[in-house]
């Protein structure tokens, strides 16, 4: 058996064929789908990159393993203690060690450990190979490592590839020559009226239409296709373009890996494929553009197709799944034991792969804290926010969504909808309440977050943000910002 794993950073999954998107942006993942199992509601349970992926390699929710944060204490794996032996627990039952456990040779392809420090991602892996631009790089940077190792070794057995694609992450950074397939085309679902971006002109707040570069709007020489700012609804269109472009190039480099699998007889029914994502991206919602800042639909829902080997395909998984139940599943999968007294968070779905069984959830609980502090849950067709930090948005603390009808959540149901607010909230609270019952530590890391200043990219940027507001039409900004954020503007962080 041989296994390759496709894991892409910012992939947005209603911006996939696959998962009804109009545009073509991804018609050889939308291929292997096909022939695999695709999860309609499948999610990362915590955002961004390093909370998200510290939940897949641990199995465990960041409430238990201590990172959900992009920085601080929040932003480290929680440390075994006293129990810990010669090795420690996660690190000899993380994902990657699984396939290791099951006699594969592993080999990964990413830049992600040294970007974020985060060398327990490196747990189970024989071979890592680093291209060293700490996820600056594009997909023309790793394939040919790809294709190189497949060329030496691809006809062995019983290998493992971890392939990390950066491409539709911000700065949107298609080569120069990359010709653009989107630019001069609709928009599938032009939801960003004149008058909407309009208000998203005037929006307070990092990464809005004005400050693309999160706190301000410079440009880089080295990626000179993503703008600074967004003037008109036309650029809005633009950077929409420019993302779906970078989807685009990142499936056009999976196809070829595939196609090399396929000219050397390897992609055949003893060849598993995973792809994911480690989360989304918003385009507009909340005035946001080009981040994944939130604890919201568009950042938080992800996409897992399977394509493993006896395994029927053509099928599709609706019900409640996140990114802690990869590594269950796929120790169930390939029959390894759990080393010593560790607890999983995540719920195998193997059943739901082989037999059709519904393994799902009745809800997901949903945790942002490195842009904002947010702690959401996904029920029935709702979402429902509580916005602790905003990160220097005007949130308001509560916000409900439908998300069938407003899948872009524009129209907050909180005062109209206080019954489904509190049953919301009852649901975090619930949730809360069994992960602490279970957690080794005192604190959940959310409140360590926020006694530690709040959310990293927004440490020290309050005061210069005011600056720059003033004399704007978004002036009116600065008394907001001071009385939502007055223990922060007073410089007690």
């Amino acid at each position: 058996m041989r296994v390759i794993m496709f894991d892409i950073d910012t992939l947005r999954a209603d911006h996939m064929g696959c998962y009804g998107y109009g545009r073509d942006t991804t018609p050889v993942m939308d291929s292997v789908a096909e022939e695999g199992v695709c999860f309609d509601r499948y999610y990362c349970p915590n955002a961004p990159c390093l909370p998200s992926r510290a939940s897949l390699i641990s199995g465990q929710y960041g409430i238990h393993n201590g990172i959900v944060g992009h920085g601080g204490t929040a932003a480290d794996m929680r440390l075994q203690g006293e129990s810990r032996g010669f090795t420690d627990l996660m690190s000899e039952n993380g994902l990657f060690m699984q396939f290791r456990r099951a006699g594969f040779h592993t080999v990964s392809f990413s830049t992600f450990a040294e970007r974020h420090s985060a060398w327990w991602f490196n747990a189970g892996f024989h071979e890592c190979f680093n291209v060293g631009n700490r996820g600056g790089e594009s997909a023309e940077m790793v394939t040919p490592h790809v294709l190189d190792w497949l060329e030496r070794n691809g006809e062995e057995d019983n290998w493992m590839l971890h392939v990390h694609y950066w491409d539709p992450h911000t700065p949107y950074r298609t080569p120069a020559d990359y010709e653009s397939h989107f630019q001069g085309t609709p928009l599938p679902d032009d939801w960003i009226t004149d008058d909407i971006f309009r208000e998203h002109l005037l929006h307070i707040g990092p990464h809005c239409a004005n400050e693309i570069n999160m706190w301000n709007d410079d440009t880089f020489p080295q990626w000179p296709k993503h703008p600074g700012r967004l003037e008109d609804r036309e650029a809005a269109k633009h950077l929409i373009d420019l993302y779906d472009d970078g989807v685009r190039y990142t499936d056009d480099n999976i196809g070829m890996v595939l196609d090399y699998l396929k000219s050397h007889g390897l992609y055949d029914e003893n060849l598993a494929i995973i792809i994911t994502a480690d989360h989304g991206e918003d385009l507009g919602e909340f005035g946001v553009y080009g981040e994944h800042g939130m604890a919201d639909e568009p950042v938080c829902r992800i996409p897992m197709i399977i394509r493993w080997p006896g395994v029927e395909g053509g099928k599709r998984v609706t019900g409640f799944h996140d990114n802690v139940d990869l590594l269950p599943t796929v120790q169930e999968l390939l029959g390894t034991q759990t080393f010593g007294n560790y607890r999983y968070d995540g719920v195998s779905f193997a059943a739901a792969l082989r037999e059709g069984k519904d393994c799902s959830r009745p809800c997901e609980v949903l945790t942002q804290c490195a842009h904002v502090c947010q702690r959401s849950v996904r029920f029935d067709n709702y979402i429902y926010i509580r916005t602790v930090h905003g990160g220097y948005h005007l949130l308001p603390d509560e916000m409900l969504f439908d998300l069938e009808a407003d899948p872009h959540e524009q129209h907050n149901l909180a005062e109209e909808r206080p019954e489904l607010c509190a049953r919301g909230a009852r649901m975090i609270l619930d949730w809360n309440d069994e992960m602490m019952k279970t957690s080794a530590y005192d604190a959940d890391p959310m409140w360590t977050v926020m006694r530690e200043g709040g959310p990293e990219h927004c440490r020290g940027h309050l005061e210069a943000y005011l600056d720059r507001l003033a004399g704007t039409p978004r002036e009116y900004g600065i008394p907001l910002l001071k009385e939502k954020y007055s223990y922060w503007s007073r410089g007690e962080q």
